[in-house]
């Protein structure tokens, strides 16, 4: 493809060379550079690769892209342009270079702080249910009907998100749903991009700190920027941010909620459950009448479901199918049952913080279990702040905690549950608990010991498939261990 046509709804200016210059891809990692291939030049966090330009150039690069002046003694041979943004360049260049796919795509992109795996996994669900076939990427990778992989990103660069479109369309696909980071919209990693339908769950503190976001206000307002890029904005009525966050909006507004005012309103719900099943009813009023079913626990499932039946109504997919979404969706690592017993429930979660942890158990409390059990570790490398406010909360809230490993990374295990006990002495000096510093002990100890009518939560690592030791990752997919386990002594 000639430069020419990378180009095209582009501004920028031609410093030499030529846009004859054919083109083959596309990177913006300089140790890949070569013979064909456009280079961008990007100013990050943590170096600017503005200073890489000299040995593109030397390993035979086509062309440039620069977002400030370099020197280009170097550079004799190579075409280079110049932007004022290299990073959103990038975005709409990949479009170009993939035939901007996602304009022949559904899209839909669900932003919030908590509930968007949940919630595009219930949107998923409803499509399915409707005969769509869906690509989804977000926390849990990458997923067409045609394949699965992991990402490194909620949302993958710009390059990476084009090249998956692109992808999901030979595949089939008539629409594209995706988690929208705040850091996605902030680094132009979705810039170029039209939404058909932008999502809002909820908003509280996160991603604040160096190389994120410089305050809450920051970050809210980069979540905004989603429903000034969609057609119709599906937001959360209950949220105290809601009003802040659409400032500016250009969309059409759909509201979900609990209060009166909301266009689809949930009334009060009935908690379900058997030993293999956690869950909740509740009727919709508002624009429709309805009663739903939803085959996850709490007062987040409402919310989150309420959302997935607000883009099944813009869509026009029937109640029928919305109706079999909502009670058939299973999300890995997100509140997912391990039908292992018929004496008691265990289930996989992925949270990993204070907040997420109160919010489970608070959830689980409801449903009244003989015992609440929770099997926890907190990652090496990270926050002792963390590891002391899961403590406290499970010390507090849980009837008996298994202390263990998650991903030690470069840590001992010793420390990581020496600071989870001061932790736990905080909030309850005499709550329950014993140390398995091994994580499959650990869970073998969960189903040997379990009681009648017991909930385990196993919190923590969720959807993950490995364990980190020393930076060593080995295989470790709790689903599957647990589920051995059962098998092997002939639990019923």
């Amino acid at each position: 493809m000639k430069l020419s046509q990378l180009t095209e709804g582009v501004e920028f200016t031609l410093v030499q060379g030529s846009l004859d210059t054919e083109i083959t891809d596309i990177i913006y990692d300089s140790r890949k550079a070569g013979p064909g291939l456009l280079f961008f030049c990007i100013v990050g966090t943590q170096r600017d690769s503005h200073d890489f330009a000299a040995d593109c150039a030397a390993k035979g690069i086509s062309a440039l892209v620069i977002q400030h002046d370099i020197d280009l003694a170097p550079l004799a041979g190579v075409t280079v342009l110049k932007v004022e943004n290299s990073r959103y360049a990038m975005a709409l260049m990949s479009a170009n270079l993939f035939g901007n796919p996602s304009r022949s795509l559904t899209m839909i992109g669900v932003t919030g702080t908590k509930g968007k795996t949940t919630t595009t996994h219930m949107i998923k669900s409803v499509l399915e249910a409707a005969g769509r076939k869906v690509g989804l990427i977000g926390t849990n990778g990458v997923s067409c009907p045609a394949f699965h992989r992991d990402t490194a990103n909620t949302t993958p660069e710009s390059y990476e998100l084009q090249k998956i479109f692109r992808e999901f369309l030979d595949a089939g696909c008539d629409t594209a749903l995706m988690e929208v980071s705040s850091q996605g919209l902030m680094m132009d990693r979705v810039a170029g991009i039209h939404y058909n339908i932008g999502v809002f769950t909820n908003l509280s503190p996160d991603h604040i700190g160096p190389g994120e976001h410089a305050s809450f206000e920051e970050y809210r307002s980069w979540k905004g920027q989603l429903f000034k890029r969609c057609d119709v904005g599906i937001v959360n009525i209950d949220d105290p941010n809601t009003e802040a966050l659409l400032e500016g909006h250009t969309c059409r507004l759909v509201t979900y909620g609990h209060s009166e005012g909301a266009d689809y309103r949930a009334g009060d719900y009935e908690l379900l459950r058997t030993q293999d099943f956690l869950g909740v009813k509740f009727p919709v009023t508002g624009k429709d009448k309805m009663e739903v079913q939803v085959n996850m626990p709490g007062a987040f499932s409402v919310h989150n479901a309420l959302a997935a039946l607000c883009v099944g109504k813009e869509l026009g997919l029937p109640d029928e199918a919305i109706h079999a979404g909502l009670a058939s969706c299973v999300v890995k690592g997100r509140v997912e049952l391990v039908p292992i017993s018929k004496k008691f429930t265990i289930l996989l979660d992925y949270a990993h913080n204070e907040v997420s942890t109160e919010s489970l158990l608070t959830t689980l409390r409801a449903y009244k279990p003989n015992r609440l059990v929770v099997v926890f570790g907190c990652g090496g490398n990270r926050s002792k702040l963390r590891r002391y406010g899961m403590g406290e909360i499970c010390a507090k809230m849980a009837d008996f905690s298994i202390l263990t490993e998650d991903n030690n990374r470069f840590e001992k295990i010793e420390d990581i549950l020496a600071d989870i006990r001061e932790g736990m002495n905080r909030g309850n000096p005499d709550a329950p608990f014993v140390e398995i510093p091994d994580r499959l002990d650990a869970l073998h100890y969960a189903v040997d010991h379990a009681q009648p009518g017991d909930i385990i939560a196993v919190i923590g690592k969720g959807h993950e498939t490995y364990r980190d030791r020393m930076g060593e990752k080995t295989p470790f997919l709790e689903r599957e261990l647990l589920e051995e386990y059962a098998a092997q002594i002939g639990l019923e």
